[in-house]
């Protein structure tokens, strides 16, 4: 029995730089993905066909607020990783994964919010290039915001129910590595999209 659990200890160790490889693959396929969004948005920045501008529709404190949000979520998941890796304190490690979450979650209420009242007051996707440059990118970025949501809560409920275990330690490496992803691609937004775009 005893050479039965070494066995399944030292797959898990192979198995796992594997699915960390395996993941740094997909982040970079998804690099390409947002970069070709990017290359799409800065062809079709300028065409507003007569529509209003980006320094015309986004509020620089709101948006700002948004990124801080967003930002200060990264540093709380990297204090959730350090207890998991380096202290093994459950409760700890719990408590800065629900701080992430709700700030992760009011960072897309706040992006549903800004395209909600876009829409409203008539300037949509279809109303012009940019705009639909614009909704495509920052909405795909949503997107990923939305998954790593449902993600977290997953690995919340584990950690709550399986403690802190390598399993869940390599669960919470590899969301880091997607939730800090998430954090670069919203700053080139914020620098491309919002900073510029006010200029």
């Amino acid at each position: 029995m005893s050479t039965e659990i070494l066995a399944h200890h030292k797959e898990h160790h192979r198995s796992t730089p594997k699915s960390l490889f395996g993941f740094w693959v997909y982040i970079m396929s998804d690099a390409l993905l947002f970069a070709s969004i990017f290359a799409t948005y800065a062809v079709l920045r300028n065409n507003t066909y007569g529509g209003p501008s980006a320094g015309e529709l986004f509020s620089m404190p709101f948006v700002l607020t948004e990124t801080l949000i967003l930002l200060a979520s990264s540093f709380t998941y990297g204090l959730a990783s350090l207890y998991a890796h380096h202290h093994n304190s459950k409760r700890k490690v719990l408590a800065w994964l629900l701080v992430t979450f709700l700030l992760g979650a009011l960072f897309l209420g706040m992006e549903i919010s800004e395209f909600t009242k876009l829409v409203s007051e008539g300037n949509g996707w279809q109303r012009s290039g940019f705009l639909s440059a614009f909704f495509t990118l920052v909405g795909t970025h949503g997107l990923h915001v939305t998954a790593g949501l449902v993600w977290m809560g997953g690995l919340i409920i584990q950690v709550l129910y399986r403690g802190i275990t390598e399993a869940t330690m390599s669960k919470i490496s590899v969301l880091g590595l997607f939730w800090h992803f998430l954090d670069i691609v919203w700053i080139f937004i914020f620098t491309f999209v919002y900073l510029i775009g006010a200029i």
